[in-house]
């Protein structure tokens, strides 16, 4: 009797524990908010998206260094004579034929003085030998004169002329060296360095400034051989330097060789005069030199591990596999994908970092 009692007992605790349970949702098949079917023992909740094509622009990321489009040297043409003045400095802008340095004019305006008086000179001896040429010819004629002293007196009158263009070279030159005494800027730019002071003796061909020819500034980069038929000349390279500033240039040169060693080209890119960029600074160059068709996916769904790169693919029963790919170029928050899946895969776009092979997951977002 009390083991037939003890029997009904369990049996109706069975049946109303039943009854509650199939009160309450399934657990398997609950619902979360935005209507995505969760699974009530997966491991991890994940955001998850289709893997798309679109257009994608393929860049030429390279380093380079910003350069003068032309470093011009300012040197003296005549040497020996001491710096009188130095009328610009770093930093100034300069006109063509403005004056730079002044060279002390007092040994210049001497030489010209004394190579004037050897021109007078020599004019008053051509005048002399002149005449007595004529005369030699009228008492030739009346065989007063020999051939032969003729002939001196022609040879002297020669001789006299030579001296004189002489004089008149040397003349000239004492001008020319005298109008060096001014150093003059070749063209318009900005002085980049000095090496000159006041006193100091002017050597030939002695650097005195520097001067970034008309304020330009180019920047270059070496580039890959296999690159180098995708780019022309005149294209749009963004360049950025350091503090991130990017700055519009144009490919004004491609390398006509190509070094050996390295199978990398020089490019020349004209930068704005008005841009911050400064010779010696460090930048770095983009080129965008194709487009095509690409698949891409975020950035955040990679999973590299072993120097392999990996994406979770969700199964239709919620579980994820891990896939490994073939990535490509970087562009912003996404990358592209050559191999490993196929357009409209369903991968983990968030949370990939945490998930295994075989995972159960719950996917709350699908974008």
């Amino acid at each position: 009797m009390f083991a037939l009692s003890l029997n009904a007992g369990k049996a109706a605790a069975r049946l109303a524990a039943m009854a509650f349970v199939a009160l309450l949702p399934p657990l398997a098949m609950a619902q979360d908010k935005g209507g995505t079917q969760l699974k009530g023992d997966a491991s991890l909740t994940v955001n998850a998206g289709k893997a798309e094509t679109s257009q994608f622009r393929h860049y030429l990321t390279i380093n380079g260094t910003v350069n003068a489009w032309q470093d011009v040297v300012i040197s003296p043409e005549v040497g020996g004579y001491r710096v009188e003045a130095v009328l610009v400095d770093v930093g100034d802008v300069v006109t063509a034929g403005q004056p730079l340095v002044k060279l002390s004019t007092a040994l210049l305006l001497t030489d010209l003085a004394s190579k004037d008086a050897g021109l007078k000179q020599n004019e008053a001896l051509v005048t002399n030998a002149d005449l007595a040429f004529n005369r030699g010819k009228s008492l030739n004629a009346k065989d007063l004169l020999s051939t032969a002293d003729l002939d001196r007196l022609a040879s002297d009158a020669a001789t006299a002329h030579s001296r004189l263009d002489a004089a008149k070279a040397d003349l000239d030159g004492a001008k020319v060296r005298l109008q060096f005494a001014i150093i003059k800027a070749p063209d318009a730019g900005i002085i980049t360095t000095r090496s000159v002071s006041v006193g100091q003796l002017a050597q030939v061909g002695g650097e005195m400034l520097r001067m970034l020819r008309q304020g330009r500034v180019e920047w270059r980069g070496e580039i890959p051989e296999t690159s180098m038929p995708s780019l022309k000349v005149g294209q749009t390279v963004m360049i950025t330097s350091v503090d991130g500033a990017e700055h519009t240039g144009k490919i004004r040169v491609l390398s006509p060789t190509v070094n050996p060693l390295t199978h990398n080209g020089l490019i020349y890119v004209d930068i704005p005069g008005d841009s911050a960029l400064r010779p010696g600074m460090f930048a770095r160059g983009r080129i965008e030199y194709t487009q095509s068709e690409a698949l891409l996916i975020p950035l955040a769904s990679l999973v590299s591990s072993d120097g392999y790169n990996y994406v979770f693919v969700v199964q239709p029963d919620h579980k994820v596999r891990r896939q490994l790919i073939k990535t490509g170029i970087l562009e912003g928050n996404n990358i592209e994908v050559l191999e490993g899946i196929k357009p409209g895969a369903n991968i983990v776009t968030t949370g990939a970092g945490f998930l295994k092979d075989g995972d159960l997951v719950n996917i709350v977002e699908t974008h």
